[in-house]
């Protein structure tokens, strides 16, 4: 990893807006104001702090379409301290993320 950098506007607001689909207060889940990008930000996966071998689950899966039409799953994972480790991103042929998504278009899966 190594790619840190300072988090941005829309990082932040996606995390809120994921953490608010849980009914969870974003004030109760801090995280650093520098975060690591993950394979140099190709698909804007990024680490919120903390150690990545103390994965513990994940909080909320939700899908977004890039503006190439490739659909792209966002996941908000917690270490064992239930603080909030990665915003993950897998968009679904590996390419790079063209349009960073925006809480409107967030697609939640009901289960």
């Amino acid at each position: 990893m190594n790619n840190i950098r300072p988090i941005r506007q829309n990082e932040i607001e996606l995390i809120q807006y994921l953490l608010k689909l849980l009914n969870l207060d974003p004030e109760n889940y801090p995280f650093s104001a520098e975060v690591d990008e993950y394979e140099g930000g190709k698909m804007g996966s990024i680490s919120l702090g903390g150690d990545v071998s103390a994965y513990d689950g994940d909080l909320i899966q939700v899908e977004y379409v890039d503006a190439d039409g490739t659909p792209v799953v966002i996941t908000l994972t917690k270490d064992n301290k239930g603080q909030l480790l990665d915003l993950d991103f897998w968009k679904i042929d590996f390419s790079k993320l063209i349009e960073y998504p925006t809480p409107d278009k967030i697609i939640v899966k009901k289960s």
